[in-house]
């Protein structure tokens, strides 16, 4: 398998901050990125770069929510080789908060869209690419577009200046053959485009459908240390950095990082591979309601779960 092509973007921070409110100590992140850094880890997601005014509940959450030039510079005054990256959500983000690359800490500003706004994300895409970063489309819930609004959105992204277009299995429900499917077809209408994948491990598949992507050519493999991700987590970077052969990634500096920071993290807080989040997966379903069913006190009460979502007439609004 040809792997020397591809490149790892730890999420740790920004897609395992929806577990824990982004509560993360400026000397946990940087110890993550010393350790994802001397691992040889390409680039690291430092968080989001959302915009505060545009969102409910903003004071609550942890710095890393909606990322800080001046703020960044303290956590990591001498940036290494890993690159840092941060995601936007179409809606979120004020352009004006989004300083040129030569005055930024970051070098990726990726952009999360529903295939409904691609349109408004590529607009921003621009906007950052002038501004001189690299750029990823995002677009979510793949497992749930129609054909035609695809063939829609690759007419808008092949001739757009994004660098990088994600096949994103939002809902864990894909498979080898959907992953197959997908990277196949992004690559027919989007033959000038390098590809990414984000995969979620409601159904144990995360590691695995990343790895039938990079064979496929896929480039930018997006993954989180120990999983860390919202409900049923990511790939393991650690996963990754072990099996991409020929490559020049050094597997101590994670294992450091899962023992001194992860380990003890997921004793605190809930992610990763649970009954809930593997029948949403199964149902190709958002996990928000088996979140809702984790924060309850009937947890466990998976049968209960599940008929209630497959029998049509049950709302769990009621």
């Amino acid at each position: 398998m040809k792997t020397n092509h591809c490149k790892i973007v730890d999420c740790t921070i920004r897609d395992g901050g929806l577990v824990n409110n982004w509560d993360f100590s400026v000397d946990f992140v940087q110890k993550l990125y010393a350790g994802l850094n001397e691992a040889g880890v390409d680039y690291m997601e430092i968080g989001y770069k959302n915009s505060p005014k545009l969102l409910k509940g903003a004071e609550e959450a942890g710095p890393w929510r909606f990322l800080n030039d001046d703020f960044l510079r303290k956590v990591i005054p001498q940036k290494g080789n890993t690159k840092l990256s941060a995601l936007v959500d179409v809606g979120r983000v004020d352009e004006n908060d989004i300083l040129p690359r030569s005055e930024s800490m970051l070098d990726l500003i990726r952009v999360a869209c529903y295939s409904k706004d691609v349109d408004k994300a590529l607009a921003l895409v621009q906007t950052f690419h002038d501004r001189g970063y690299e750029t990823t489309l995002n677009i979510m819930a793949l497992s749930n577009v129609m054909e035609n609004e695809l063939l829609e959105a690759f007419e808008m992204i092949k001739d757009s200046s994004v660098d990088v277009v994600y096949i994103v299995d939002s809902y864990g429900s894909l498979d080898h053959n959907d992953v197959k499917y997908l990277v196949e077809k992004f690559k027919t209408h989007l033959p000038n485009k390098r590809l990414g994948v984000h995969t979620h491990n409601n159904m144990q598949l995360a590691f695995s459908n990343t790895l039938v992507a990079a064979e496929l050519g896929v480039e930018l493999l997006d993954a989180s240390v120990y999983g860390m991700g919202r409900a049923a987590g990511n790939c393991p970077t650690e996963l990754l950095v072990a099996h991409l052969k020929g490559t020049k990634y050094n597997l101590r500096p994670v294992l450091d990082v899962l023992e001194q920071l992860m380990v003890p993290l997921r004793e605190k807080e809930e992610w990763g591979y649970i009954l809930p989040y593997m029948i949403t997966g199964a149902l190709d379903e958002h996990p928000r309601s088996a979140m809702a069913l984790r924060a309850s006190e009937d947890k466990d009460k998976v049968v209960d779960f599940y008929d209630k979502l497959t029998t049509p007439e049950v709302n769990f609004d009621k």
